[in-house]
């Protein structure tokens, strides 16, 4: 994996993760196509992939961390970097999930991820002349949240600890913990005892 060894080392990336926004004329924005590329053939091997035990030891390749006996993800499974991923114990995600990390994405221990799920650590600016910007924020999805089917998460959230998030919500704002959202945009529907 000279390849990825390589990425990590990339400032561009640094960058994003930090949260700062990239525009498009970095000197290092034509790395960001590379990095994607790299990915896009582990994700390739990961998504033909049916049984569990190797579709793990891919996705660990994916995210360049060892993936735990516990955690689970099933193909077939979307991103543009993977590095920025980290997944905590007992977490479960379900087919068609798509998660942009170049902001970072941290999904703790024993979280469950319905099916279409999309979570996303990148924006742009709304402004027309910066809107080719990058604009990362890291996406936090707090210990035992539940992420129904089809819900979108975007830049900067934090889903808190127990938390679900009702099937097809948009969630564009904080989660607080023991809550259930719902909705477009998501709102608190109920407090969970």
């Amino acid at each position: 994996m000279e390849n990825s060894e390589q990425n990590d080392k990339v400032g561009i990336l640094e960058t994003l993760k930090s949260g700062e926004l990239v525009k498009m004329d970095h000197p290092e924005i034509g790395h960001l196509a590379k990095i994607a590329t790299d990915a896009f053939k582990i994700l390739e091997e990961f998504n033909r992939t049916y049984d569990i035990p190797k579709a793990r030891s891919i996705f660990g390749k994916l995210i360049g961390k060892t993936l735990d006996d516990s955690t689970t993800v099933y193909p077939p499974f979307y991103t543009n970097y993977g590095k920025n991923i980290s997944l905590g114990k007992r977490v479960f995600i379900n087919h068609a999930c798509s998660f942009l990390d170049l902001g970072e994405i941290v999904i703790e221990d024993e979280v469950m991820i319905g099916p279409r799920v999309n979570i996303t650590s990148e924006n742009h600016p709304v402004k027309p002349a910066e809107r080719k910007a990058l604009d990362p924020a890291k996406v936090t999805i707090k210990k035992n949240a539940w992420l129904g089917a089809g819900v979108t998460i975007l830049p900067g959230i934090t889903v808190g600890e127990n938390s679900v998030v009702a099937a097809g919500a948009v969630v564009t704002k904080d989660v607080p913990a023991n809550t259930v959202v719902a909705g477009v945009p998501a709102k608190v529907i109920k407090e969970i005892d």
